[in-house]
């Protein structure tokens, strides 16, 4: 039998060194490092071989106490570390501020819309809104930023604790019975990287996909260890559990879909019944099924409206080879990456031959004990972030730096966020070679952490973060940090400093009988198109509808009545401009743009001159309101504005394949020929005494 079975109780001289340690106060912590280095057979062992118990069963996975109080001290210190960080980098991004104003819909009873009457999906993560909904409703008086702000830092940092406990978890069969100690790693590299703190706070969905991921990752590793001998209640149970997590993704965000249904997969090939089959597909498809229904039904889409804005479906290859160059440049990630892939290697390689235990035949086939297990959910997160990576660049990335690689980049990291540092016992390799291979995780270890701390204060883009140069990418929380005055801008108040919004308030109070705000070349006032007279039984009171056009949703929504319309160009809130065709040299996630002459065309708004701006050509919106009577537009718009009764929803829900790939011409004339409609006469110049065409 090894000496490190050999004996329970520790000989006389283990319990004089930690006696030592511990008269010795601070001192105690050198103990500690020699004490665990000590040859196993100096110190008494790590317990027990894991003998089978009660008919055969191979004991639960033991930790040594050492085990344990590092991966604890681990996981507290990064999460310590993170949540600091991310708190002093603290901020709600406009598009964040997207989010509440759906929120804010939905407690005034109008539905999940932007604008009432709308019903546009301007969220692409379902989970998020309806999570940001109930810390709403839990909040009561508390403002929705401060709910938003709260719910993304305590997800954020839950995230990496779950990633770092299921890795922990992961090294359990190798670790049992033998003094190590855990160190965080990969967690490291990710709290390092300033984007991710950035984005911790952002009230964008970036915390829920952290918490999902990380728990996505520690169910997979249970799930991979679970004994052959568990009973078939407590499996049912947990797979149900884990494949309605696993369902969750495509609701948490579309793109994880591809990793939620891989871990589906996964699940269906290791099962061992069909019945069990079943309860896997029904709980892994029950809830997203059901919603996609409701969102054929109540938006007439297959996907959020956000997906058909930005083409998600498109490719733009150079666009995102840029965006991760951009991502790259600043903190040099290929050095971690090196740095981690040696570590791996080392530690294992260093874990020499596992202790062996008790074979329990069980009547899974090898197809299915090769998937349920270790490796194959170690390559199983690995693949599905070079997969998110991969969909990422082809899609074009995006507009802020580095915000859609984090999640990719987290799952990368996943399989080493911790790692153990063993001693050796002499039963799995000789103790010069295992001393060796300690060194050896010990120096990579410390460059990976060297490379933490020059990352985590790097500039980023240094002098390009807050110009949009011709890559389209900004450092989006510096930009509006810079551009509001405020370090930490999170409410929509603090957003009013943005240029153009004090403004917004002042022209809609100064236009009691409504209006559309067009955004001028002078960033304190605003072009105002006036809406058509009131009606002759129109009250004192009276106050017309107001419709503004601009970019920024978020600030503009949050700072405006939920009877005001906001819509944008690009088409996150606009169902005319969603459906425009994407312009390929356009900027990364702003690369729709329709012309503001449709929103005079469609809206209660006079149509002529001299009501209309100088820079809106007449003839332009003349052709627009005729585009506008087009069969095919006139549906997709009857499905998010008409009434919603039963008979709409079947309609929508029939329709909604032909609705998504629905597409427009963002040029009134080219639609007209596009949709086969007579193109308007042009109107005649009104007579002014002199001739047409000059002298």
């Amino acid at each position: 039998m090894p000496p490190s079975s050999s004996a329970d109780v520790k000989p006389p001289s283990a319990g004089w060194i930690a006696g030592i340690g511990q008269r010795l106060g601070g001192g105690g912590v050198f103990f500690f490092f020699f004490f665990f280095f000590l040859p196993e057979n100096a110190r008494g062992g790590g317990g027990r071989e894991g003998r089978g118990r009660g008919g055969g069963r191979p004991p639960p996975f033991r930790y040594d106490v050492t085990v344990r109080a590092s991966l604890w001290v681990s996981v507290v210190v990064v999460a310590v570390l993170f949540g600091w960080g991310a708190w002093q980098r603290r901020w709600i991004a406009d598009d964040g501020l997207i989010v509440l104003r759906t929120v804010r819909n939905l407690l005034a009873g109008n539905g999940p819309v932007f604008n009432a009457g709308e019903r546009v999906e301007a969220n692409t993560s379902t989970v998020w809104t309806y999570l940001v909904y109930l810390g709403a409703l839990v909040g009561g008086s508390v403002r929705l930023e401060y709910v938003v702000l709260v719910l993304a830092l305590a997800l954020s940092v839950l995230g990496v604790a779950l990633a770092m406990l299921g890795t922990g978890r992961l090294y359990a069969p190798s670790l049992q019975g033998r003094r190590a100690l855990i160190l965080p790693a990969g967690a490291l590299v990710y709290i390092a990287v300033p984007p991710a703190r950035d984005f911790a706070t952002s009230g964008l969905e970036n915390g829920l996909v952290l918490a999902y991921l990380g728990l996505l990752w520690w169910m997979m590793v249970c799930w991979s260890q679970r004994r052959p001998d568990t009973t078939e209640r407590t499996t049912g149970t947990f797979d149900a559990a884990l494949a309605f997590v696993a369902g969750l993704s495509v609701l948490v965000r579309p793109e994880l879909a591809l990793v939620g249904v891989l871990a589906l997969v996964m699940m269906l090939i290791a099962t061992r019944s069909w019945r069990r089959r079943v309860l896997i597909v029904v709980a892994g498809g029950l809830l997203p099924v059901g919603y996609q229904i409701f969102r054929m039904g109540y938006y007439g889409l297959l996907v959020p409206n956000t997906a058909i804005a930005k083409d998600a479906t498109g490719s733009k290859w150079s666009q995102g080879l840029l965006y991760l160059a951009n991502f790259n440049q600043p903190y040099l990630l290929w050095a971690p990456a090196v740095l981690l892939i040696g570590l791996a290697a080392v530690v294992w390689v260093s874990r020499g031959r596992p202790r062996p235990r008790r074979v329990v035949v069980t009547e899974q086939g090898w197809l299915a004990r090769m998937v349920q297990s270790p490796a194959a959910v170690v390559a199983f997160i690995v693949v599905s972030g070079l997969l998110q990576a991969v969909y990422w660049v082809r899609q074009g990335g995006d507009f802020m730096h580095g915000r859609v690689l984090l999640a990719p980049l987290f799952m990368l990291l996943m399989p080493v966020a911790v790692i153990p540092v063993v001693p050796p016992d002499g039963t799995r390799m000789a103790r010069g070679a295992g001393y060796l291979f300690v060194g050896a995780t010990v120096l990579l270890w410390a460059a990976v952490a060297g490379w933490s701390l020059w990352a985590a204060n790097s500039k980023g883009m240094g002098a390009d973060a807050t110009r949009v140069t011709a890559s389209g990418i900004v450092d989006e929380r510096r930009f509006y940090a810079q551009a509001t005055g405020h370090a930490h801008p999170l409410t929509a108040a603090d957003y009013l400093d943005y240029p153009r919004m004090r403004a917004i308030l002042r022209t809609i109070d100064n236009t009691p009988d409504g209006a559309l705000l067009l955004p001028s070349g002078n960033y304190d006032q605003w072009d105002v198109v006036p809406a058509l007279p009131p009606p002759p039984d129109a009250g004192p009171g009276y106050r017309g509808p107001h419709t503004v056009f601009f970019t920024n949703l978020g600030m503009t929504g949050m700072n405006l009545g939920l009877d005001v319309r906001v819509i944008d160009q690009i088409g996150l809130a606009n169902p005319l401009a969603a459906h425009t065709a994407r312009i390929e040299d356009g900027r990364i996630g702003h690369d729709k743009n329709l012309f503001p002459d449709w929103a005079i065309a469609e809206g209660p708004f006079l149509k002529e001159r001299p009501f209309i701006p100088g820079y809106i050509d007449e003839e332009w919106v003349r052709q627009a309101q005729e585009a506008l009577t087009c069969p095919a537009t006139d549906a997709m718009l009857n499905a998010v504005r008409a009434p919603m009764g039963p008979r709409r929803f079947l309609s929508n829900l029939v329709h909604s394949y032909q609705l998504t790939k629905y597409r427009i011409d963002r040029v009134p004339l080219y639609d007209l020929i596009r949709c086969g409609l007579p193109v308007p006469e042009p109107k005649e110049a009104p007579y002014t005494g002199m001739p047409a065409t000059g002298p």
